[in-house]
């Protein structure tokens, strides 16, 4: 009986550390909220001086708002990031994609607030970040392909030396089967042969 239990010991103290953990993550999920309402800390005004920094909104010409915009970027992200860092699943590289959008909008928000430029960046904003959205999905293709290949011992081998495309040349079979549809006298029924 002793002996059984020292063998569960280390099993235990793996589970209390992903207790632990999955706690940890359950109580940033449940405050969330919380971060996003930071923005009411933030005053109503143009400048916010403190006795770090001081700070400026040109853009919004109100800190508050600011504070708002930021907030409601870094918000999302910031439970994109916990879903990224916590996902089994074989796609999860998927989810780069929404946090490449708003730490793109998050950034281009703080650079027009800061240095007052409007730039039409924020406006076509899918053609600066198609890049890594393509990369992205090709690499999740590429795990697809490799989970579909150790599942179903599909060779990918064998299927580029079959050479089968959209551009293969047509076999003289199809080739003869084609001419000979072609020479076929109108009369005859296309339907009864089949």
């Amino acid at each position: 009986m002793k002996k059984n239990l020292s063998k569960n010991k280390p099993f235990l103290g793996q589970k209390s550390k992903y207790l632990l953990l999955g706690s940890i993550i359950a109580i940033l999920i449940a405050f969330s909220p919380y971060i996003f309402y930071l923005y009411e800390i933030f005053p109503s005004a143009p400048v916010w001086e403190n006795s770090f920094f001081t700070y400026e909104s040109r853009y919004y010409e109100d800190v508050l708002t600011a504070a708002w915009t930021y907030l409601g970027k870094i918000t999302p992200l910031f439970l994109l990031f916990i879903w990224f860092f916590t996902c089994k699943h074989w796609w999860y590289h998927v989810i780069l994609i929404p946090i490449c959008m708003y730490s793109f909008q998050l950034i281009i928000a703080f650079y027009q607030d800061v240095y007052l430029n409007i730039d039409p960046m924020d406006t076509d904003q899918l053609i600066y970040l198609a890049p890594f959205f393509i990369g992205i999905i090709c690499i999740v293709y590429l795990i697809r392909i490799k989970i579909f290949d150790k599942i179903y011992g599909i060779d990918i081998g064998e299927i580029e030396e079959t050479n089968i495309s959209l551009f293969s040349p047509i076999s003289e079979k199809d080739l003869k089967e084609m001419e000979d549809l072609k020479n076929q006298p109108e009369e005859e029924d296309y339907y009864s042969k089949l």
